[in-house]
């Protein structure tokens, strides 16, 4: 299996899963809560946080799948290591809130990990088509 394919089925994993946590915010934001680490439910009406949380990751998953579907693997690769951010500060969120160590670094450290290797390996993969000598113009007839 080639490196293209290797990347394009990681980013597809990246993007369906993004989509799918997104979805799950918004359709049922109480339910998604209990596995990102927090130590408590928030007070008062705090699951209109959670939607907007839901709708970041749909758009992020949007924004991948939409990269992947029309070919712009190299703004793709970027992309990926930018919304590695996101986890990345879900899991800083969650050990300021006291939240579970394990979650933190098992759950939303690893994701970041795994969203930033991908964006790496794409780059890596583009890079090369990248650095590539363009062919040489046909010469012309005088």
């Amino acid at each position: 299996m080639s490196l293209k394919n290797v990347n394009t089925v990681l980013a597809a994993a990246c993007a369906l899963f993004a989509l799918y946590l997104g979805l799950s915010f918004i359709l049922a934001p109480e339910a998604s809560t209990q596995g990102v680490g927090l130590p408590s439910w928030p007070a008062g009406n705090g699951d209109g946080f959670l939607i907007m949380k839901g709708t970041r990751e749909l758009a992020m998953g949007l924004v991948i799948g939409i990269l992947l579907v029309t070919g712009h693997r190299r703004a793709l690769g970027w992309v990926l290591l930018m919304e590695a951010v996101a986890p990345f500060g879900d899991m800083i969120n969650v050990l300021a809130h006291h939240g579970s160590i394990a979650a933190a670094f098992g759950i939303h450290g690893l994701t970041s990990a795994f969203i930033a290797a991908t964006g790496l390996l794409i780059l890596r993969e583009t890079g090369k088509a990248h650095r590539a000598p363009a062919p040489a113009p046909a010469a012309q007839p005088a």
